[in-house]
């Protein structure tokens, strides 16, 4: 019988080097998923910081391709401008030289007039009312050539005048029509200026958001980089003393913006900003239906709250939360340490009366949007 409890602390001392093993075992799995998922992370984000840089030079290019077009435009819209002040210019001339022939015209019109009246008046019996007017035939002679050189004299003037103010009509017309299509170049350059002007400014504002995002990956991928030294150091010393371990390691929240999986399936039925919980979302959801957590962290809250029914916060560091409320159960106690894909309770009924979840995100204390958070699908 002594014999036989004898060999009881030897079977303590082996439990317990079992169940220390096992722990061991299990505090390396962990590590080693999470370094998993942080690793699978950054290539994702390496694959996002590739096509931003691709997209950038893109739109670089386009914008050197744009300011060479907007040069040439200018340029263009110059030469136009200065056509249209020349036609203008000419068009002035003829006015003011079409002026000046009507009133010579008018000018010279009573003495033309009076000659006219005069010859009019001689008739077909001008040469012999010229005859007999002459003292002589020499008289008679010169007094004809006079009235046939005056007749031919503002034949010839009349047909002058006709034919220069002819001239000016014509040049105006076509003044008038290179104005028009001039004026028309002009107002189609500047819509066509202004068209890759706004085109400019929008693809420097895509720049300046494609640096924001380039710059928010640099930081996302530094956490998580940060975030995989700190994993490394724990899978070395996951065979240490529990007493002289690092704290539990874990992965920051930021760096998974758009990649955090669903909270629970289902419908998003009430949006973000809208309706009484303007600060989450409504999920419709079979009724039962596992929630789970978006992410590694520790349950803050995890009871009735008014307004959200069941509710369990998560806090998941540097003031971030997600919040899973209108549960028909809760599966977590406060203070314990959840994993991400973890149960935290099953879909009850929302505030619009349906079977699902209310899920909120708290960035840095403040609401944010969860499907800008959420993976696409």
């Amino acid at each position: 019988m002594g014999n036989r409890f004898s060999k009881l602390p030897a079977l303590g001392c082996w439990l317990l080097a079992g169940s220390v093993l096992l722990g061991q075992q299990n505090d390396r799995a962990r590590t080693e998923a999470l370094a998993k998922r942080a690793a699978d992370r950054l290539q994702a984000l390496q694959r996002e910081a590739d096509r931003l840089a691709s997209e950038e030079r893109t739109v670089l290019t386009d914008l050197k391709k744009l300011e060479i077009d907007r040069q040439l435009k200018a340029e263009e819209l110059k030469q136009l401008t200065a056509d249209e002040a020349k036609v203008n210019q000419d068009l002035d001339a003829i006015s003011l030289r079409s002026a000046a022939l009507e009133k010579s015209e008018q000018d010279a019109r009573p003495e033309l007039r009076a000659r006219v009246v005069e010859i009019y008046k001689l008739g077909k019996a001008r040469y012999l009312r010229l005859l007999l007017s002459a003292p002589d035939l020499k008289r008679f002679t010169d007094a004809t050539r006079t009235v046939a050189t005056l007749a031919k004299l503002d034949r010839e003037r009349v047909a002058s005048h006709e034919k220069t103010l002819a001239e000016l009509t014509s040049t105006r017309k076509t003044l008038e029509e290179r104005q028009r299509q001039v004026t028309e170049l002009r107002a189609n350059a500047e819509k066509a200026e202004a068209a890759l002007q706004r085109a400019a400014v929008a693809r420097n504002n895509l720049v300046r958001d494609i640096d924001k995002k380039r710059d928010l990956n640099a930081q996302m991928s530094g956490e998580l980089q940060s975030a995989q030294q700190k994993l490394q150091a724990a899978l070395r010393d996951v065979n240490a003393d529990p007493g002289t371990r690092n704290a539990e390691p874990a992965l920051p929240f930021k760096p998974f913006k758009g990649d955090l999986d669903w909270p629970i399936a289902g419908t998003v039925r009430g949006k973000f900003g809208q309706g009484t919980r303007a600060n989450g979302i409504e999920i419709d959801s079979d009724e039962g239906a596992d929630a789970r957590a978006v992410h590694d962290g520790t349950v803050a809250f995890a009871g009735t709250f008014t307004g959200f029914g069941n509710l369990v916060i998560l806090d998941h560091g540097s003031q971030t939360f997600s919040l899973y409320g209108d549960l028909l159960d809760i599966t977590v106690k406060k203070g314990a340490r959840i994993e991400k894909g973890q149960p935290v309770g099953s879909a009850g009924a929302t505030a619009a009366g349906n079977p699902g979840i209310y899920f909120e995100l708290r960035v840095d204390g403040k609401p944010v949007d969860p499907l800008q958070w959420l993976r696409r699908r």
